[in-house]
């Protein structure tokens, strides 16, 4: 038996606007991500939604009450594989999804009327805006602000070598 104490994985901070076209391409980063550092990795979506998509603030606050039935990452998903639609039909499609999932659609719809979900959302676009987030996607890992908006060339990278850094030092 040992008395070590597991070594507490990378945080990697993903500032994301779920109506944002590039925030759907970098999901195959997040993936490959996923896929090389299982559980040594905790990635987590950060709310940044752009004044510039209509619906996104929406999709945040649905994107939470994902969270509160259980299946975040799933409706994440399932929302920015269809950005071009919500940017059409809005708050329709977050139900939809949400009912396509397996969830509890009325809450969603419930959730998106009575704003339960807001302060989250308005924290997290808070404190991105303290750190310097001006676009989506944008990484923070190691405390290293990695903008993906302008370009995505090279992230999955420069991520993996700060990963990879930070879990040598944690030995």
């Amino acid at each position: 038996m040992s008395d070590s104490i597991p070594a507490a994985p990378v945080v990697l901070d993903v500032w994301c606007d779920l109506q944002c076209p590039d925030c759907h391409r970098a999901l195959t980063d997040v993936h490959a991500l996923r896929a090389r550092y299982g559980d040594r990795a905790d990635i987590r979506l950060r709310h940044f939604p752009l004044e510039k998509n209509k619906h996104a603030y929406a999709a945040a606050q649905a994107a939470e009450e994902a969270v509160a039935q259980g299946k975040d990452w799933p409706y994440i998903e399932a929302v920015l594989s269809r950005t071009a639609e919500l940017a059409r039909t809005g708050e329709p499609l977050l139900v939809e999804v949400a009912r396509d999932l397996g969830l509890d659609a009325e809450e969603f719809d419930t959730a998106l009327i009575d704003g339960r979900h807001m302060l989250i959302v308005d924290a997290d676009q808070a404190e991105g805006k303290a750190i310097g987030v001006t676009g989506t996607p944008t990484y923070v890992i190691g405390g290293e602000r990695l903008d993906g908006g302008k370009s995505q060339e090279g992230l999955r990278e420069r991520i993996e070598a700060i990963a990879d850094l930070l879990l040598a030092e944690q030995g």
